[in-house]
């Protein structure tokens, strides 16, 4: 009898094949039906264990229904990451160019390779790093140089961040009203989030509804209701008491229903599991009420493996199947937009010639150029060419510092050393110390991705590789550059063999700072001034300023490069050098980015996105979320460099502002002999208000002026302009009465005027 039936059943196989009438296509399969329609349909036909597994972000297959596997998690922070892809600077760099147009092309860019790449990898659905839905950006308040992970956001100003939100996820998902969706960008984390990294899978954190509104909210807000972001990722921490992946408050009240949120809500990664586990939150006893409270508060998927106990929670009775399928419904959906469920992709034609092509690293090069802040110059930039000049320092040739984290991984990367040797025939170069001292090489076996080879001699990269889910080209780059960066523990520091090298010339050009390899997220390492991804101060290594320190004595003149994520103590560096260039981590063609700057190719025109302190004994405890004596908006002090800050190759004299026909208008000049682009920015407070900020960011426009000549700059003035915190209703609203307007080239050296708002 089983025989006859699979004879049968292969015939059922084979009529459509001979002519016979096709079988019905199923609502769910409908490409007439609208994605909300087939979902439904969809939604009826699955098990409670097949929607199970469509939670989580390794949403697993269902081969009956034709369901092929998807996997939610894919990163892009500044390039497709885990991929061969262009690799841009990171966004803590996009930041510093205030220039909304380019990482709008920026981001266009990287998810076009992102089409590519999924194009590729289509073979093998549901694969890690390899989908449509990227997990940026990362739009966290910066408020404290200490988190490692305030590389990857956007600054400490709310109002940059949040233009540069909705910059990001425009370029990202493309056009809203097209059939198919481009891609999914996601905001993170929501909300309240910046360190420390050792606390976040257990801290509790609490600040005012003002600070909340006016503070950590703003970003968020703005990409939802002005981007149409699709994702929202929930943070680690408690909020009130409260996991934020379960914070009715934050995700309904606020999220959904305030601001109309329709998209998808992720967790953070295995964040959920913090609700229960020993040591972390403890707020709920096990994995199903876990669960099931993440999906009442709105929770679309999980990254993570707790929802495999949402059966459970249903059978306890904890939550209904009717709040599974909700949470489902609006997954569904957006693979059907997507066109994933239909091998749609309009995209196709896409060539893969333009992954790390020409043109986008032409872009990488351009914006790393419009990154770099030149916070001080006694007059040696730019150089002139045929100068004595020597390289010198850690980042010299570090390739994997210059890709910073959350990385794509480029076939091709220009060191600052491989753009000077282009420019300096017979360039001098040493690495002259390490980023830290010999004392603190890391394990020889240690990596990313654990034990790993050392050297690619004798290995079988293809088979090491496979263990990995990698391609043996890739794993050989990333052999290489653990390999480099284990070359920056170098022996005992030797000035005398260092200026032995360097007789004969006159100029130092020192690449120095720290690397990702140091500051990142919830990293394993306790170091002098480093600990678990965090800083314990921002000074520079002891190392390299022993260093820099000697080649002053020594007589040379220093032009000091600094890479890093985030602000360093700069003070002894002013002493010693005679320029300072804020690099940041730049990306793959930054070396070239900084080569263009040095020589006057590029007229910087980069501001700082952070303030940089003098030391950690002008901040307050780094738990502190309380915005008082926190970022430029409420720090009283003065610091090394305020924010907004950048000098260029000529000088801007600015007029005070006015109001006028519903602008700000403000006069300024280029009042030296080179033609360049400001940053001119504009800042209200309001006087009275003792408890709000000194001033806030409301509005900056990049202004190209010819060397001597004045131009008006006109900003529209609009309900954001003058939004304040009501402390009746609670809420941020357009206010009225007095305030003071501020213009200037930074938030601490600006031209001011009353104005009455009405």
């Amino acid at each position: 009898m089983k025989k006859i039936l699979l004879t049968i059943s292969s015939l059922a196989v084979a009529l459509p094949i001979l002519g016979a009438r096709p079988e019905k296509i199923l609502p769910y399969q409908d490409k007439n039906l609208t994605p909300e329609e087939r979902a439904d349909d969809l939604l009826s036909r699955l098990t409670l264990q097949e929607k199970t597994g469509l939670l989580m972000n390794t949403s697993v297959a269902v081969p009956r229904l034709g369901i092929k596997a998807f996997n939610w998690w894919s990163e892009a922070a500044h390039g497709v990451a885990n991929n061969d892809a262009e690799c841009f600077p990171n966004p803590i760099a996009m930041a510093s160019s205030f220039d909304t147009d380019l990482v709008y092309d920026v981001f266009t860019a990287v998810s076009d390779e992102g089409r590519v790449l999924w194009r590729q990898f289509k073979g093998t659905p549901g694969q890690l790093f390899h989908g449509l839905t990227f997990w940026t950006p990362n739009i966290n308040i910066f408020r404290d140089p200490r988190w490692g992970r305030g590389q990857e956001t956007y600054g400490e100003d709310p109002y940059l961040t949040g233009r540069m939100a909705v910059s990001v996820v425009k370029g990202m998902q493309g056009d809203d009203d097209a059939d198919v969706r481009k891609a999914h960008a996601c905001v993170k984390h929501f909300a309240v989030h910046s360190g420390p990294e050792s606390l976040r899978h257990s801290m509790d954190v609490d600040v005012s509804e003002r600070d909340l509104r006016e503070t950590y909210l703003p970003g968020f807000k703005v990409a939802v209701e002005e981007g149409n972001v699709e994702e929202v990722m929930t943070a680690y921490q408690r909020f009130r008491g409260i996991p934020c992946g379960a914070n009715t408050y934050l995700m309904e009240t606020i999220l959904r229903n305030e601001w109309g949120f329709k998209g998808i809500i992720t967790s953070d990664c295995w964040a959920v599991q913090d609700f229960y586990m020993q040591g972390h939150h403890e707020w709920v006893e096990d994995a199903a009420t876990a669960s099931a409270e993440a999906i009442k508060a709105g929770m679309n998927t999980e990254c993570g493996n707790a929802f495999v106990y949402v059966p459970e929670a249903v059978e306890r009775g904890l939550i209904t199947e009717d709040d599974v399928n909700k949470s489902l419904r609006a997954l569904l959906i957006d693979r059907y937009r997507l066109g994933e469920m239909d091998d749609i992709d309009p995209w196709e034609n896409l060539p893969v010639s333009i992954v790390e092509g020409p043109e986008h690293k032409a872009l990488s090069r351009k914006i790393a150029g419009e990154s770099i802040v030149l916070l001080k110059n006694s007059g040696i930039l730019p150089l002139k060419g045929g100068e004595k000049i020597a390289l010198v320092g850690p980042n010299a040739d570090n390739v994997e510092m210059m890709w910073g984290n959350y990385n794509a991984t480029p076939k091709h990367t220009v060191t600052l050393k491989n753009a000077l040797e282009a420019k300096v025939p017979g360039l001098v170069y040493t690495k002259g110390c390490g980023i830290v001292g010999a004392e603190y090489a890391p394990d020889p076996a240690s990596s990313r991705f654990g034990t790993m080879p050392q050297d690619i001699g004798g290995v079988d990269l293809e088979a090491v590789a496979a263990s990995f889910g990698l391609s043996a080209e890739f794993l050989e780059r990333m052999i290489n550059a653990e390999k480099s960066f284990r070359e920056n523990f170098l022996p005992e520091l030797d000035t005398e063999d260092v200026l032995k090298t360097l007789e004969g010339s006159d100029i130092v050009v020192f690449a120095g700072g720290i690397s990702a390899k140091f500051e990142g997220e919830q990293m394993n390492v306790q170091l002098p001034g480093f600990s678990g991804g965090d800083k314990t101060d921002i000074e520079l290594p002891a190392v390299q300023l022993e260093l820099i320190k000697a080649l002053k004595e020594a007589g040379k003149k220093i032009i000091y490069v600094n890479f890093s994520g985030s602000a360093i103590g700069m003070e002894e560096l002013k002493e010693n050098c005679e320029a300072i260039l804020q690099a940041w981590y730049p990306g793959d063609e930054g070396g070239n980015a900084i080569v263009d700057i040095l020589y006057g190719d590029v007229i910087p025109s980069a501001k700082l996105p952070v303030t940089f302190y003098k030391s950690i004994d002008q901040l307050p405890d780094f738990e502190n979320y309380d915005m008082k004596g926190h970022t430029y908006r409420y720090f009283d002090g003065t610091p090394s460099y305020p924010f907004g800050y950048g000098l260029s190759y000529t000088t801007f004299k600015y007029g005070r502002p006015k109001m006028k026909n519903g602008q700000i208008v403000v006069k300024v000049k280029n009042s030296g002999k080179l033609d360049a682009t400001e940053v001119v920015q504009v800042y209200v407070s309001r006087p009275g208000d003792s408890e709000g900020p000194s001033k806030t960011l409301r509005a900056f426009k990049r202004v190209n002026i010819p060397a001597g000549k004045s131009v008006k700059v006109t900003i529209p003035v609009d309900d954001q302009t003058f939004e304040w915190w009501n402390e009746t209703e609670q809420k941020m609203l357009p206010a009225t009465g007095k305030f003071t307007i501020y213009a200037g080239g930074n938030s601490a050296a600006l031209k001011s005027r009353n104005v009455n708002v009405s």
